[in-house]
């Protein structure tokens, strides 16, 4: 645990983790549930500190079946997932609580949006700086590098720290 910098609340049988557990990882993600010879193994849960959470079966460290939610209470469905697609552009809290009067947009699930820093685009769960590619939580704790695939993606999709004129330009 002193390599890592996790935290382990939990039972040993000779020497390995096993048993009903809490093993607390150093980007605070918490893990809640089975441990079997060191690894996630039965019914386990991953929160995760934007408040969403993951519930799953484990076998040997490894999903066999999960059900991820978002902190708004969302639940992602791989099969049938027509989250704010062509279908139905509405976020999670407009289908919720319903749309603003006409001529006020919803930017955001968060409403009023998150003010986005100069140059960094919001990619849902933090900033990403495209010079960097580095995303950062929404405090400003560092979360991943971005691969290439990722950064393609928020460039395409995700709402920037900048506003861009589109169309015509209007004659002076």
């Amino acid at each position: 645990m002193e390599y890592t910098g996790s935290q382990y609340i939990g039972e040993f049988v000779d020497g390995r983790m096993e048993g009903e557990a809490e093993y607390i990882l150093p980007t605070e993600t918490k893990y809640v549930g089975e441990m079997k010879d060191g690894m996630f193994h039965g019914q386990g849960t991953l929160y995760f500190p934007s408040g969403s959470r993951y519930d799953a079966i484990w076998e040997k460290g490894l999903v066999v079946k999960g059900t991820y939610t978002f902190s708004d209470g969302l639940q992602y469905d791989a099969e049938n997932w027509h989250y704010c697609d062509s279908y139905d552009r509405r976020f999670y809290t407009e289908i919720c609580y319903g749309l603003k009067p006409a001529g006020i947009s919803q930017l955001t699930n968060v409403d009023p949006p998150r003010k986005i820093p100069p140059g960094c685009y919001d990619c849902g769960d933090g900033f990403y700086n495209p010079t960097t590619r580095i995303v950062k939580d929404y405090k400003n704790h560092f979360l991943r590098n971005a691969d290439d695939d990722e950064h393609e993606w928020i460039i395409r999709t995700c709402r920037k720290g900048w506003d861009e004129t589109m169309g015509p330009k209007p004659k002076p």
